[in-house]
C-alpha cells in the first residue's frame, strides 16, 4: 500500500478535545490558543486549562477523559458532594460518550504544594470538616459497595505486581497462605465497621487551597465503604509523611467531631485507632501493586520513588498488632529481596 498522505497524529485525544471545546468556547469565551496542560494523574485522564470570560472565571479546567475512565461518575458525585456542602467544580459542559468535559477551576494550591508546619493544623482540619459533612449525606444503595470481592481485588495487586512483577519472586504455597490470611483480617475489620460514603482518593494532592476550603478533586470512583478508610488516607499518603504526634492530633480531632456529629464512629478510640490502622494497611497493600502496575504496564515510573513509604507504613502497623506479624516479616523479607536484586525504588 502507497503511505498515507495524512499520517495518524501523535495524540489524536488532544485533536479530539479541541474540536469539541471549539463548539462549546463561544459560551464561555474561551482562547483555544490559550490550552496548556494543568495536570495528570495515575490513570489516562489528563486535565488543560484554558483562559475563558466565563462568569468572572479567567481560566477553565478541560478534561481528556477517555473511556472507559468515569465521566458519568464523576459528574453524578459531583452533585452528591455539593449537596453535601462540599467544595468541587461545577461540570459546564460534557460530552460523555467520547469523554470530554469543560468544569470549573480550583486554582493551582494544591495541598500537597502549600501544606507545612503553620498551616497543617488548620488545612487538615478543614479537610476533615469536609469530610465529615461528606459522610453524614450518606445513603443507602446510591454507590457502589466497597465489598468483600472489591477489597479483595485491590490486595491481589500486591502478589501480582509487586511481588510477582516487580521483585521476581513466585508466589510459592507459604506465601500465598499467608497473604490470604492477612487479606482476610483486614477484610473482615473493613467489614465490621460502619458503612459510608467513601471518597477513596482523599489525599493531599487531590485537595486544593480554595474559598470555602478545601476544594476537592478527583472523586469519581467514590464508592460505600468503611468509615475509617478516608481519614487513613489523609494522613497516611502516597506523597507526604507526618510524625505520629501529628496523626494522633488529627485522628483524635476526626473522632471527636465526627461522634458530636452523629457519625457511627466506635465509641473507644482504642478501637477506632486500630480499625483505622488495619483500614489503612488494606490500602497500603493495594498500592504497593497499583504503583508497580503503573510502572510495569503503563509506563509511569516516577510512582516508584514512593514504594519505600508505602513499605514503612504497612510494616509499621504491621508489627504493632500480633496477628499481623507474620506479614510484617515478610514485607523484611521482601524489601531485603529488592535490596539484593538491585531495586532502590
Amino acid at each position: 500500500m502507497p503511505p498515507s498522505s495524512n499520517p495518524p497524529s501523535a495524540d489524536s485525544r488532544l485533536e479530539q478535545l479541541c474540536a469539541w471545546l471549539h463548539t462549546v468556547a463561544p459560551r464561555y469565551g474561551l482562547n483555544l490558543a490559550s490550552l496548556a496542560p494543568a495536570s495528570a494523574d495515575a490513570s489516562f485522564r489528563r486535565y488543560f486549562r484554558v483562559t475563558a470570560s466565563h462568569q468572572g472565571q479567567p481560566t477553565l479546567i478541560a478534561v481528556d477523559a477517555p473511556p472507559p475512565e468515569k465521566s458519568r461518575e464523576f459528574a453524578a458525585i459531583a452533585k452528591l458532594l455539593q449537596a453535601a456542602q462540599v467544595h468541587v467544580p461545577d461540570v459546564l459542559e460534557a460530552d460523555f460518550e467520547h469523554g470530554f468535559m469543560l468544569l470549573t477551576d480550583l486554582g493551582t494550591a494544591s495541598y500537597l504544594s502549600v501544606l507545612n508546619g503553620n498551616n497543617a493544623r488548620p488545612l487538615m482540619r478543614d479537610a476533615l470538616d469536609t469530610l465529615i459533612r461528606w459522610q453524614l449525606s450518606t445513603r443507602d444503595n446510591v454507590l457502589p459497595p466497597f465489598d468483600e470481592a472489591f477489597l479483595r481485588r485491590e490486595m491481589e495487586l500486591m502478589p501480582e505486581w509487586f511481588i510477582g512483577r516487580h521483585l521476581g519472586r513466585e508466589v510459592d504455597d507459604v506465601t500465598r497462605g499467608l497473604l490470604d490470611r492477612t487479606f482476610a483480617l483486614l477484610i473482615a475489620s473493613a467489614r465490621a465497621q460502619p458503612q459510608v460514603f467513601m471518597l477513596r482518593d482523599f489525599m493531599p494532592r487531590n485537595l486544593m487551597q480554595a474559598t470555602p476550603n478545601p476544594g476537592v478533586l478527583d472523586f469519581q470512583d467514590a464508592v460505600y465503604g468503611p468509615i475509617t478508610y478516608d481519614v487513613a488516607s489523609l494522613l497516611r499518603d502516597a506523597f507526604i509523611s507526618w510524625d505520629e504526634a501529628f496523626e494522633l492530633d488529627c485522628f483524635v480531632y476526626y473522632w471527636e467531631h465526627a461522634k458530636k456529629a452523629g457519625l457511627p464512629v466506635d465509641a473507644d478510640f482504642g478501637e477506632f485507632y486500630r480499625q483505622l490502622e488495619w483500614m489503612g494497611l488494606q490500602r497500603h497493600i493495594k498500592v504497593l501493586g497499583l504503583f508497580c502496575r503503573i510502572h510495569h504496564r503503563d509506563g509511569k515510573p516516577q510512582y516508584l520513588q514512593d514504594l519505600p513509604r508505602f513499605l514503612g507504613y504497612a510494616r509499621k502497623v504491621a508489627e504493632r498488632y500480633r496477628p499481623l506479624g507474620p506479614f510484617a516479616r515478610l514485607l523484611d523479607d521482601l524489601e531485603g529481596r529488592a535490596t539484593d536484586i538491585g531495586y532502590t525504588f
